[in-house]
């Protein structure tokens, strides 16, 4: 059985569809369905002057062919211009995609990036793919992203500042370190996976000094969980955990919030960096970066960040199907 994997632009403005022209053009051991609209993908062919002939959903292809599953949008793209009035085809792409992968149609999900915005000013209710197919699936998930070196997740995602704290609890902090520990094993190979999980507060709390919720929530999490044979350093000040000598020791970092974690992991290699959500029934990887606007239409954009992520789907998908 080969592997089917679904390939979702995203934002029909953005970046994303010309991505996935670029992506069409190479060669591949995996079948691609693409989820989206024709003209917008033809259009992006266009602007880049590369070919693209798309085909049925059954048909294979080769470089500059893409299958693909229709997905009309109601109003043509416009680069560079966000349209709420599309908001509902890029919803309905997402879970079209997300179905096929939980009914084994697929066995596998890539993902542009979503201008969030323009799906909430269209009238859905939409806080980010990860929530929306964690939803669909009806499961636990926890958001990772990776590049080559570096493995960082985080036990908050898309949440101000003053409500971080609060997001922390017990059982929250258990569930997520309970997917991650799972999905490590499973879907990367690593027998007993070695987490650093970070503290909230600058310098871990300092024993209570600089905050209490090391005290009161992390520490007993990580020893409760060590008592089932857990490897969890921490919690750890995060502006040293990140040192080089220390991520040699880890195979994963936990953060306990979105800009605690990220911004490292950006740093040390944004071009390849992926966002992986572990938990969900079938692997979802998607690119770590925004719809970028201002560069949609012009050639401008970079698709490694694509290239990586369909990469380390095929290769996670592989890796679930039976021998």
């Amino acid at each position: 059985m080969s592997v089917r994997l679904a390939l979702v632009p995203g934002e029909p403005a953005g970046i994303g569809p010309e991505l996935c022209v670029r992506l069409a053009q190479r060669e591949r051991t995996v079948h691609w369905l693409a989820y989206a609209d024709p003209d917008t993908l033809r259009a992006a062919a266009a602007a880049l002057g590369l070919p693209l002939r798309l085909r049925d959903p059954d048909q294979p292809c080769g470089p500059g062919e893409l299958s693909l599953h229709s997905i009309p949008q109601p109003r043509p793209v416009r680069w560079g211009q966000a349209d709420p009035a599309n908001a509902p085809a890029v919803i309905a792409a997402l879970q079209q995609a997300g179905a096929a992968c939980l009914s084994g149609q697929l066995q596998g999900l890539v993902t542009g990036p979503v201008h969030k915005a323009s799906i909430n000013e269209g009238g859905i209710p939409y806080s980010g793919t990860t929530e929306l197919l964690a939803k669909q699936a009806g499961c636990e998930v926890v958001m990772m992203l990776a590049n080559p070196t570096l493995r960082v997740a985080l036990a908050t995602t898309h949440l101000p500042l003053r409500a971080v704290s609060d997001a922390i609890t017990h059982e929250g902090l258990t569930r997520t370190l309970q997917v991650m520990h799972a999905a490590l094993r499973r879907d990367f190979g690593l027998a007993s996976p070695r987490i650093a999980v970070l503290g909230l507060n600058p310098h871990a709390g300092e024993d209570g000094h600089l905050g209490h919720e090391e005290i009161e929530v992390i520490t007993p999490v990580l020893q409760a969980l060590r008592a089932q044979g857990m490897d969890l350093p921490g919690p750890l000040p995060a502006d040293t955990a990140f040192l080089p000598a220390k991520l040699q020791g880890f195979d994963a970092v936990l953060a306990m919030y979105h800009d605690q974690g990220l911004p490292v992991l950006k740093h040390a290699g944004f071009e390849n960096a992926v966002n992986v959500t572990l938990g969900l029934p079938y692997p979802r990887v998607a690119v770590d970066h925004g719809t970028a606007l201002e560069l949609a239409g012009r050639g401008l954009a970079h698709p490694s960040s694509l290239y990586a992520a369909a990469d380390l789907c095929a290769r996670l998908a592989a890796r679930r199907m039976p021998a």
